[in-house]
């Protein structure tokens, strides 16, 4: 495969990767939302944090989304470092998310509903592109490439052409 079809085939992955991430992403934002308001309206729960508890109930279910479907071909084996790091990561994330409903809630005072879900919905998305990068570099980390040295064997190994039968011209004869 040459270099152009080579980086095709990895956009095309990176493409599917970003597709699946973002369904998952996108349940996750239905779970977080829906709770944030139920919370919100439901409960005393003062407005940040019924956001950060919807928020830890979003990354359990992102959890067994991405773990099942996303980054299922992923490398399985460390699953105690791959659940530790990805609550790490997560909850780094619902810091930026909720950083983004505090300043809105109590730097500026837009605590209506609208405002809350808007703002919401901000800190998801800059806390998304947070951990798509953190998820994918440490978090489920892609099984190691064949060996190399394989591939360049494959690569040596040429299989002869079959003989071309030359008959004499019948002309020189």
């Amino acid at each position: 495969m040459n270099e152009r079809g080579a980086l095709r085939a990895r956009l095309e992955l990176l493409a599917r990767e970003i597709a699946k991430f973002g369904v998952v992403g996108a349940v996750g934002l239905v779970v977080n939302i829906a709770v944030s308001n139920l919370l919100w309206r439901y409960t005393d729960i003062p407005t940040v944090r019924a956001g950060l508890l919807a928020t830890f109930v979003a990354i359990l279910c992102n959890y067994v989304g991405f773990r099942y479907w996303t980054y299922r071909d992923r490398d399985k084996t460390g699953r105690t470092r791959e659940l530790t790091l990805f609550l790490l990561f997560s909850a780094v994330g619902a810091v930026i998310e909720t950083g983004v409903l505090y300043v809105a809630t109590y730097g500026f005072g837009w605590d209506t509903p609208v405002q809350s879900n808007v703002f919401k919905i901000v800190g998801i998305g800059v806390a998304t592109l947070f951990r798509f990068w953190s998820y994918r570099t440490w978090v489920f980390k892609a099984l190691p490439a064949p060996s190399e040295g394989v591939a360049d064997k494959e690569a040596l190994v040429t299989v002869p052409a079959p003989a071309a039968r030359v008959e004499a011209d019948p002309a020189r004869r």
